[in-house]
């Protein structure tokens, strides 16, 4: 996370941190982008904590120009929350609540900040849900394709 600050005692249990869906329509089939994490290689969504000056879905969308590349239309409200355990350098794991905003890419960068210590892939919402490792955003990423395919029913 460049440039942000963190905004968390080390002494802390708990932490609140904001994430990105990165999404596209191909045809009628909504994918999520996914990167991975830079120490265990999971695949998960760009997150960050929380940056000074910065609205939340601002910093989500910093996150994922900074961690995938991608530019687009961030959601002024987030779409649900997850919670997952977040092993920090020093050893402490603390419990943190990652609020989503889903963020319709309008450009991904052939460079970016990132692109050395990431891979970054689009996936069908079926192989989101089964790459990511955290249950609570299984079921938003699930949620949220089943929200924009209904939208493009009724279009």
């Amino acid at each position: 996370m460049a440039g942000g600050k963190l905004k968390l005692a080390p002494t802390k249990t708990t932490g609140i941190q904001y994430g990105a869906l990165p999404w596209r329509l191909r045809g009628d089939e909504v994918q999520i982008l996914l990167v991975t994490s830079r120490r265990t290689r999971r695949w998960i969504i760009p997150k960050g904590w929380p940056m000074d000056g910065l609205k939340p879905q601002d910093a989500a969308a910093r996150e994922a120009q900074e961690e995938a590349g991608v530019f687009g239309e961030i959601s002024a409200r987030a779409i649900g929350q997850y919670r997952y355990a977040k092993t920090m350098r020093n050893g402490h794991q603390i419990s943190c609540r990652v609020e989503v905003f889903p963020l319709k890419v309008a450009l991904e960068e052939h460079d970016w900040a990132e692109m050395d210590a990431r891979e970054r892939r689009w996936v069908s919402v079926p192989d989101a849900i089964a790459s990511v490792h955290e249950s609570q955003l299984k079921a938003l990423i699930r949620r949220f394709a089943s929200r924009i395919n209904s939208q493009m029913r009724r279009k």
